[in-house]
Parts: C-alpha cells; sequence; structure tokens
C-alpha cells in the first residue's frame, strides 16, 4: 500500500491539463466519426426523401413502404389518395408511408440513359475523326 502512494505522490502536479485532454481526446473523435458517418448521411437522405414528397403530383406512380404501387388521385398537406389494381380501389395514406416516386425515378433514368447515349455518339464520332484523319 505505501507503494501506491509513493507512486501518486511521484506523479507531477501540473499535468492534470494534459491527462484531461487526453482522457476526452477519444470521446470526440467518436463523436466525429459518428457524426460523419452515421448521423450526417442519414440526413441527407431524410432531406431528399421530404423533398420527394413534397413533389409528388396528380397522376404520379408511387410505391408505399409497405409495397402498394398506385396512382396519385388526390393529395391534401399530409395524405394522398392512390389508386390501386384494375378495380380502381382507393387508398387513402398518410406522406410519410410513401418510398418512391416511380414516375420521377423513369423520369430520371430516360434522361441518364439519353444522356449516356448523348455521351457515346460524342465518343463514336471522335474516333471516327480521328480514324479519317489518320486515313488521309
Amino acid at each position: 500500500m505505501n507503494y501506491l502512494l509513493l507512486m501518486a505522490d511521484s506523479q507531477p502536479k501540473g499535468s492534470t491539463t494534459g491527462s484531461l485532454l487526453m482522457t476526452f481526446l477519444p470521446i470526440v473523435a467518436i463523436g466525429l466519426i459518428f457524426y460523419f458517418l452515421l448521423i450526417r448521411p442519414q440526413k441527407k437522405k431524410d432531406k431528399e426523401a421530404q423533398a420527394m414528397r413534397e413533389n409528388i403530383q396528380i397522376g404520379d406512380e408511387i410505391t408505399t413502404i409497405g409495397g402498394i404501387v398506385g396512382f396519385v388521385v388526390r393529395k391534401t398537406d399530409d395524405t394522398v389518395v392512390i389508386e390501386t389494381g384494375k378495380d380502381k380501389s382507393q387508398l387513402r395514406i398518410k406522406m410519410w408511408a410513401i418510398q418512391e416516386n416511380v414516375t420521377l425515378t423513369e423520369k430520371a433514368k430516360a434522361a441518364k440513359a439519353k444522356q449516356d447515349a448523348e455521351k457515346m455518339e460524342l465518343v463514336r464520332q471522335k474516333k471516327e475523326s480521328k480514324k479519317n484523319a489518320k486515313e488521309k
């Protein structure tokens, strides 16, 4: 026991600031890691989902979180009425239950495909022009 008391007395008295910093530094680092790896991406995804839900229009095809697919018939501030199936049954769902706006997704895919096709055409034209230049 005397050995422990001697060890405690041998520690320098002015190093409490450094030990406090070394104690809290790992906690702060873990907090920053959690923020940049978990919290920030989730907030970004939530903002995108909210923007998608706000931009839903009548006639759009949507998919709910439960997997129900239908066309928007009526829209209010917090609910949407959709038609599903051949018998045109209508369901009223909450806005937060909408997972995807299929119409916007298809438009975005079509625009990307068109853009990719244009890029491929430009690349093909450049290759042909280089080939023609070499032949001359």
